[in-house]
Protein backbone atom coordinates (compact mmCIF):
# COMPACT_ATOMS: atom_id res chain seq x y z
CA UNK A 1 0.00 0.00 0.00
CA UNK A 2 1.07 3.57 -0.54
CA UNK A 3 2.46 5.92 1.66
CA UNK A 4 -0.69 8.13 0.48
CA UNK A 5 -3.19 6.46 2.99
CA UNK A 6 -3.14 5.12 7.02
CA UNK A 7 -5.16 2.22 7.75
CA UNK A 8 -7.70 2.83 10.58
CA UNK A 9 -10.31 0.75 12.36
CA UNK A 10 -14.03 1.54 13.76
CA UNK A 11 -12.97 2.17 17.08
CA UNK A 12 -16.33 2.62 18.86
CA UNK A 13 -19.25 4.45 18.55
CA UNK A 14 -21.18 6.36 20.60
CA UNK A 15 -25.01 8.15 20.69
CA UNK A 16 -24.16 12.15 20.38
CA UNK A 17 -26.47 15.15 20.12
CA UNK A 18 -26.34 15.61 16.13
CA UNK A 19 -26.43 11.21 15.74
CA UNK A 20 -23.76 8.83 16.16
CA UNK A 21 -20.14 9.69 16.80
CA UNK A 22 -18.12 7.25 14.70
CA UNK A 23 -14.30 6.97 16.46
CA UNK A 24 -12.47 6.51 13.45
CA UNK A 25 -8.50 5.44 13.84
CA UNK A 26 -5.53 3.24 14.86
CA UNK A 27 -3.11 3.28 18.03
CA UNK A 28 -1.46 6.73 16.97
CA UNK A 29 -4.65 9.08 16.48
CA UNK A 30 -8.83 8.61 16.77
CA UNK A 31 -10.96 11.26 14.97
CA UNK A 32 -14.36 11.44 14.88
CA UNK A 33 -17.22 11.36 12.09
CA UNK A 34 -20.52 12.28 13.37
CA UNK A 35 -23.38 10.13 10.98
CA UNK A 36 -27.38 9.80 11.37
CA UNK A 37 -28.32 7.76 14.20
CA UNK A 38 -29.63 5.16 11.50
CA UNK A 39 -26.33 4.62 9.82
CA UNK A 40 -24.87 4.46 13.55
CA UNK A 41 -27.18 1.52 14.64
CA UNK A 42 -26.39 -0.14 11.03
CA UNK A 43 -22.39 -0.27 11.70
CA UNK A 44 -22.85 -1.62 14.70
CA UNK A 45 -24.72 -4.14 13.28
CA UNK A 46 -22.43 -4.85 11.44
CA UNK A 47 -19.18 -4.72 13.30
CA UNK A 48 -21.30 -7.01 15.75
CA UNK A 49 -22.59 -9.73 13.06
CA UNK A 50 -26.21 -9.18 14.46
CA UNK A 51 -28.92 -10.21 12.09
CA UNK A 52 -31.09 -8.48 10.89
CA UNK A 53 -35.10 -9.37 10.06
CA UNK A 54 -34.77 -8.23 6.48
CA UNK A 55 -31.98 -7.03 4.37
CA UNK A 56 -31.15 -3.48 4.28
CA UNK A 57 -29.74 -1.23 1.34
CA UNK A 58 -26.14 -2.29 1.78
CA UNK A 59 -27.20 -5.94 2.26
CA UNK A 60 -28.93 -5.46 -1.32
CA UNK A 61 -25.24 -3.72 -2.46
CA UNK A 62 -23.36 -6.66 -1.74
CA UNK A 63 -26.09 -8.70 -3.03
CA UNK A 64 -25.86 -6.65 -6.53
CA UNK A 65 -21.52 -6.59 -6.28
CA UNK A 66 -21.56 -10.69 -5.75
CA UNK A 67 -24.17 -11.05 -8.85
CA UNK A 68 -21.88 -8.78 -11.05
CA UNK A 69 -18.51 -10.44 -9.54
CA UNK A 70 -17.71 -7.33 -8.03
CA UNK A 71 -15.43 -6.89 -4.70
CA UNK A 72 -14.63 -4.21 -2.46
CA UNK A 73 -11.47 -4.16 -2.00
CA UNK A 74 -11.10 -1.29 0.64
CA UNK A 75 -12.30 2.54 2.17
CA UNK A 76 -10.29 5.12 1.29
CA UNK A 77 -11.86 8.29 3.44
CA UNK A 78 -10.27 11.29 1.13
CA UNK A 79 -11.12 14.92 2.62
CA UNK A 80 -12.59 17.12 4.86
CA UNK A 81 -14.36 19.95 3.35
CA UNK A 82 -16.99 22.90 4.88
CA UNK A 83 -17.28 20.16 8.33
CA UNK A 84 -18.03 16.97 5.91
CA UNK A 85 -16.07 14.06 5.34
CA UNK A 86 -15.48 12.72 1.85
CA UNK A 87 -14.40 9.21 0.78
CA UNK A 88 -14.17 6.85 -1.80
CA UNK A 89 -15.41 2.81 -2.52
CA UNK A 90 -12.88 0.76 -4.68
CA UNK A 91 -14.17 -2.22 -6.40
CA UNK A 92 -12.27 -4.61 -8.43
CA UNK A 93 -14.74 -6.50 -11.39
CA UNK A 94 -12.46 -9.43 -12.71
CA UNK A 95 -13.52 -12.06 -15.32
CA UNK A 96 -11.48 -14.27 -17.73
CA UNK A 97 -11.01 -11.52 -19.87
CA UNK A 98 -9.94 -8.30 -17.62
CA UNK A 99 -9.67 -6.72 -14.29
CA UNK A 100 -11.39 -3.72 -13.80
CA UNK A 101 -10.98 -1.37 -10.80
CA UNK A 102 -13.33 1.36 -10.07
CA UNK A 103 -13.52 4.01 -7.64
CA UNK A 104 -16.51 6.04 -6.29
CA UNK A 105 -17.18 8.76 -4.56
CA UNK A 106 -19.83 7.76 -1.44
CA UNK A 107 -20.62 8.66 1.69
CA UNK A 108 -18.21 7.71 4.89
CA UNK A 109 -20.85 6.11 6.54
CA UNK A 110 -21.92 4.41 3.48
CA UNK A 111 -18.34 3.08 2.89
CA UNK A 112 -17.57 2.28 6.53
CA UNK A 113 -20.96 0.35 6.05
CA UNK A 114 -20.13 -1.61 3.49
CA UNK A 115 -16.32 -2.44 5.33
CA UNK A 116 -17.75 -3.02 8.43
CA UNK A 117 -20.45 -6.20 6.38
CA UNK A 118 -17.84 -7.20 4.53
CA UNK A 119 -14.80 -7.03 6.48
CA UNK A 120 -13.04 -4.94 4.50
CA UNK A 121 -10.05 -2.82 5.03
CA UNK A 122 -10.29 0.81 6.03
CA UNK A 123 -7.67 3.95 5.25
CA UNK A 124 -7.84 7.40 5.78
CA UNK A 125 -5.43 9.72 3.48
CA UNK A 126 -2.32 10.95 5.45
CA UNK A 127 -3.19 14.59 5.06
CA UNK A 128 -6.13 14.36 6.16
CA UNK A 129 -5.03 11.92 8.76
CA UNK A 130 -2.51 14.97 9.91
CA UNK A 131 -5.12 17.38 10.20
CA UNK A 132 -7.96 15.89 12.02
CA UNK A 133 -7.93 16.41 15.43
CA UNK A 134 -6.82 13.44 18.08
CA UNK A 135 -9.83 12.23 20.00
CA UNK A 136 -7.84 9.48 21.48
CA UNK A 137 -7.78 10.81 25.07
CA UNK A 138 -11.96 11.22 24.61
CA UNK A 139 -12.31 7.55 23.61
CA UNK A 140 -10.30 6.17 26.09
CA UNK A 141 -11.76 8.12 29.29
CA UNK A 142 -15.33 7.04 27.78
CA UNK A 143 -14.25 3.02 27.52
CA UNK A 144 -12.55 3.92 30.97
CA UNK A 145 -15.52 4.88 32.91
CA UNK A 146 -17.80 2.39 30.98
CA UNK A 147 -20.23 3.80 28.44
CA UNK A 148 -20.67 2.13 25.52
CA UNK A 149 -18.16 2.76 23.17
CA UNK A 150 -17.10 -0.24 21.56
CA UNK A 151 -17.73 -1.60 18.25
Amino acid sequence: MKNDVVPVQIRGILPANSGCALFVGNEQKVFVINVEPQMGRVIGDFLRNEPKERPLTHDLMQRIFKGFNITVERVVITDLKNSTYFARLILQQQNEVARKIVEIDARPSDCLAIAAAQKKPIFVATPLFEQVEDMSEVLSRINETGTDAAE
